[in-house]
């Protein structure tokens, strides 16, 4: 029988251990972590997705500060805006909720970002810094994707491991992180030739290519363990209710595989709960505080 790696059960045992870290190191600090959130105009699933990080945040004991701009605001309010919060002292980590509309130059305002408090870590000093492999902001999917692995002891080390998707937000990340874990890594995308051959080689195949139920079991060697990134709303026809799927086939592939990721409840909680995690690092890191949670961040 598969493993089901379950991301939301693992991101409720860590944001227990954060909730009592934040309690036992607040009166030291003087106060709670800060989160604070930047939303430009009104896409529905930023909506959602801010609204979750915000529940989450109150579930550990962060304080979150929401910034839910117009979409008529001009991209110089924005950076100013960022400047303002990198200088307030009661916010440790700042995001940009992705995607934003298409008149705002979405790197530079990332790039305006206080690389210790860029949560996404989106900026390019913390894309650099995993390069070189130095500690720094990680970014949330990739993270909360090793934290599972590790989760249950399954080993990166040595293993053949092929990522499907080449994203800032994903796909390039994770290659980094995977590498710099001793990981045999190979990066594909939607002009990779041969992809079915070379994801059939994979101990550890990772879906991150944004096409619902792109990959079934003529993809995945037997035993190996799947990751899925992918998270998508279809529906069958007008009156039906949409249906949550991600980038795998999953009842196809769970038979022959030794462990997966369920969608929804596999990857996307866990990347709300590293978020958490570096916002609570940053704190960590302005008071001086001991800690004893090194091991959540790769």
């Amino acid at each position: 029988m598969s493993l089901k790696l379950d991301g939301k059960k693992l991101s409720l045992e860590i944001e227990e251990k954060l909730n009592n870290y934040i309690y036992i190191n607040k009166t030291m600090a003087k106060r709670n972590p800060g989160l604070a959130v930047i939303r430009i105009g009104e896409d529905p699933a930023s909506g959602v997705y801010v609204k979750n990080k915000e529940k989450a945040c109150s579930r550990v004991g962060i304080k979150s500060f929401i910034f839910h701009l117009k979409d008529t605001v001009e991209q110089k309010e924005v950076e100013q805006l960022i400047n303002k919060l990198n200088l307030d002292k009661d916010i440790d980590g700042m995001l940009l909720q992705l995607p934003i509309p298409n008149k705002f130059d979405e790197q530079r305002l990332i790039s305006y970002i206080n690389p210790d408090k860029d949560v996404d870590g989106l900026n390019e000093q913390n894309i650099g810094k995993l390069v070189k492999n130095e500690s720094a902001m990680r970014s949330c999917t990739p993270a909360g994707i090793v934290n599972l692995l590790r989760s249950q002891n399954i080993k990166i080390e040595g293993k053949n491991i092929v990522v499907i998707g080449r994203s800032l937000l994903v796909g390039k990340p994770l290659s980094l992180m995977l590498l710099n874990l001793n990981g045999t890594v190979t990066m594909t995308h939607s002009k990779t030739k041969n992809l079915k051959k070379i994801c059939k080689e994979a101990d550890i195949l990772i879906a991150a290519a944004g096409k619902p139920n792109l990959i079934d079991s003529s993809f995945v060697k037997d035993g190996a363990v799947i990751i899925d990134v992918g998270i998508h709303r279809l529906t069958s026809s007008e009156k039906s209710k949409p249906r949550l799927c991600g980038d795998v086939l999953l009842g196809d592939v769970i038979p022959k595989v030794f462990a997966y990721t369920p969608v929804p409840g596999g990857v996307g909680p866990m990347t709300v709960t590293m978020l958490l995690v570096n916002t609570i690092f940053s704190w960590q890191k302005q008071f001086g505080l001991s800690s004893n949670l090194n091991d959540l961040l790769p």
